[in-house]
């Protein structure tokens, strides 16, 4: 044990919204800590580094803006930058305006406690470390925490094996090789595309298909990057104005107010568009109207199967249990593609589930195949999993967990009532996660850093999310949910990740009001004297 270390802020993780949160916390001349469970800063963007790992925001759109020199300086060269590119952006920015030296790596954190004789809270690390922190911040991301699918004999395969969220960082050499890749959501997709170029064999074990659209990568010419830099000021402007905070603006108009052509020429434009255009820029209903996400729906059908050879095996990468965009859509360089390959086989776990994992492969109902590796593309304990897996105790050591239980419950998605003096940046029931997050992850710091400059300008020991406060909260967010068609898909969006087992249920995370909305309401909280928070 070493002596507990005392600053005014904690904040938990060094990602993109860490970095950002320790830049602005500084600037109110406080103490202030970064426990980063990682080697370096990056958080994603450290941790994921599987081949075809990159962003599928545009670039320029995915920096921070708080700085112009910044944005001056740095060159994006590619559209939708790779994970290399984008951890050496967060290097940069890390370097530049020295937030190392406030930053403890190799820190997982495992319990926080508030001590009510202080008003403070008590946090230790994995290493018996302890710090103590007037005010904690977390920032530790809403899929970060990796999870395995429990399948009898996992830890008996004498291959390679790994999650995507872990892949090692000295260069893995699977060319020739026979590999399996378990998993077809956006991570999936990702490391099939790459892993198709040069594997031997590759076999792709999908539970669930989802609808995939082009993304529509490149790069960055110099006549693009000037254009770029000349405007960055619109193009920020822009995100901030749309409802999901990238740059592609949703139509006003139902589906019903144009021709079935019209209709059909809309859809083709947006499709061949690069990024989440058809996605997020779509006509004003298709997440409302059944009928209406239908249509796309049938239209993004029609588009696998034109691009899949084999009819059998374009049927098994249709989706037919949800409509378009009710989950998280991948965006893809090939991917359909891929399986028109003579080196890549698809598996159905619908109609032959894995049985078990033996040393040399994976057996199902029907078969056993042999592997030099496996890729576990199995995604993440979503939203909530990185908190429950911190024993994390407010008022009178209730935890955050057990709070949670029976389903997650906030206060404008940044704080929690029984948890005083905490706060979460991109947290459940936030805007943050169903945006372009960096955009609306600056909203959230931005705002707490103006909760903080109250607090201790005031001279306030405490501030605690009032219980009333929460209801409304929670309420509002179930009630925008309830209006759209997410609500009706299972998908980490609604709380059900069919990868991780236990009692999880469907649960209202994420505010779908929209980011202008969300930061309206915030704002309106912040200048009525921070409505709904008890100061002391």
């Amino acid at each position: 044990m070493t002596d507990t270390q005392e600053v005014d802020v904690l904040i938990l993780g060094a990602g993109v919204s860490g970095l950002y949160q320790l830049y602005r916390v500084r600037e109110l001349g406080l103490s202030v800590r970064v426990l980063e469970a990682a080697g370096d800063v990056g958080g994603t963007w450290f941790w994921n580094r599987y081949p075809g790992a990159r962003f599928d925001s545009e670039s320029y759109t995915y920096g921070y803006s708080f700085s112009k020199e910044l944005l001056d300086e740095w060159n994006w060269s590619e559209h939708f930058a790779p994970q290399p590119e984008t951890l050496k952006y967060l290097q940069h920015v890390t370097d530049k305006f020295d937030l190392r030296k406030d930053i403890s790596f190799n820190s997982t954190v495992t319990s926080a406690i508030f001590d009510e004789s202080s008003n403070g809270w008590d946090v230790r690390v994995e290493d018996g470390t302890t710090w103590r922190g007037r005010v904690i911040i977390t920032a530790i991301g809403i899929l970060s925490a990796p999870v395995y699918p429990e399948i009898e004999g996992r830890d008996s395969f004498e291959g390679f094996a790994c999650h995507t969220a872990r892949w090692p960082h000295e260069p893995v050499d699977l060319a020739g090789q026979r590999v399996a890749v378990i998993g077809t959501g956006a991570t999936g997709v990702q490391v099939i595309q790459e892993l198709g170029k040069i594997a031997g064999e590759l076999t792709v074990f999908q539970r669930s298909p989802n609808y995939c659209v082009p993304l529509g990568n490149g790069p960055i010419d110099g006549e693009t990057q000037a254009r770029i830099h000349a405007t960055y000021d619109e193009i920020l402007a822009t995100c901030r104005e749309t409802h999901t905070g990238f740059i592609h603006r949703a139509d006003p108009r139902t589906i019903w107010e144009v021709s079935d052509e019209e209709r059909e020429a809309f859809f083709e434009r947006l499709y061949k568009e690069p990024g989440f255009g058809l996605w997020v820029g779509n006509f004003k209903d298709v997440y409302l109207d059944r009928a209406a996400n239908d249509i796309l729906s049938d239209f993004v059908r029609r588009k696998i199967r034109e691009r899949v050879n084999n009819s059998a095996v374009a049927e098994k990468l249709v989706p037919t249990n949800h409509g378009f965009g009710t989950r998280r859509v991948p965006l893809e360089s090939g991917y359909y593609e891929v399986y028109n390959q003579d080196n890549v086989r698809l598996v159905d776990l619908r109609e032959t589930p894995i049985t078990r994992i033996t040393p040399s492969g994976i057996e199902t109902s029907d078969c056993s195949h042999e592997f030099d590796a496996i890729v576990y593309a199995t995604g993440f304990d979503a939203i909530t999993g990185a908190f429950d897996r911190i024993d994390i105790r407010g008022v009178g050591g209730r935890s955050l967990k057990e709070k949670w239980a029976a389903g997650t419950r906030t206060y404008l998605g940044l704080t929690v009532a029984g948890f005083p003096n905490l706060l979460t940046i991109v947290g459940p029931q936030n805007a943050s996660i169903f945006c372009n997050i960096p955009r609306c992850s600056e909203q959230n710091v931005e705002w707490i850093t103006d909760l903080l400059r109250h607090m201790f300008d005031a001279g306030h020991q405490r501030f605690e999310a009032e219980e009333s406060a929460e209801d409304e909260w929670t309420a509002l967010v179930g009630q925008i949910a309830s209006m759209t068609l997410f609500t009706q898909t299972d998908s980490w969006f609604t709380g059900v990740n069919r990868n991780v087992t236990g009692n999880h249920h469907r649960n209202d995370l994420i505010f779908m009001g929209g980011a202008p909305n969300y930061r309206a309401r915030c704002d309106e909280v912040a200048a009525a004297g921070y409505r709904g928070f008890a100061f002391s």
